[in-house]
């Protein structure tokens, strides 16, 4: 009867797990999984303890590390809002200078800027895109997307 004990604290900590997500209190449910099995096969209550100590021990030392590592190397770098804008194409609406302009960036319009470091467009302007021209977004100021010719 025992065992249900066991089994019983390892859905608690499974619980507190999914609370703290860091991989510690899954390691102490696989122990006390370890020490229901060692009660279900009639092993005295200090063997239990035992065999939970060893197993979370193992699992904290061994497992944790790696599957940390496995969880977080899978997770890409993820841009969001004006960031997950850099590096994509729009289309200058207005012509653009380093003091402004306006482009179509993902279906809406924004105020843009030529990047400083922009010398000539591909007529000889300099620092000048035409309405029409596909520019790139290289950075975003505030509520203005910083452009260069594509």
């Amino acid at each position: 009867m025992a065992w249900l004990w066991w089994i019983g604290a390892s859905l608690v900590l499974g619980v507190i797990e999914t609370l703290t997500v860091d991989l510690t209190f899954l390691m102490f449910a696989g122990g006390a999984l370890g020490a229901a099995g060692a009660a279900a096969l009639g092993a005295p209550l200090w063997g239990q303890v035992l065999v939970f100590a060893l197993v979370s021990t193992l699992l904290l030392v061994a497992v944790r590390p790696w599957a940390k590592r496995h969880l977080l190397s899978g997770t890409p770098e993820m841009r969001t809002n004006a960031e997950a804008r850099i590096g994509r194409q729009a289309v200058a609406l207005t012509a653009i200078d380093v003091r402004g302009g306006r482009v179509r960036l993902d279906g809406e319009e924004w105020s843009a800027r030529l990047a400083q470091t922009t010398g000539t467009d591909g007529g000889g302007t300099p620092g000048r895109v035409e309405p029409g021209t596909t520019v790139t977004v290289t950075d975003i100021d505030g509520a203005v997307a910083v452009v260069s010719p594509s």
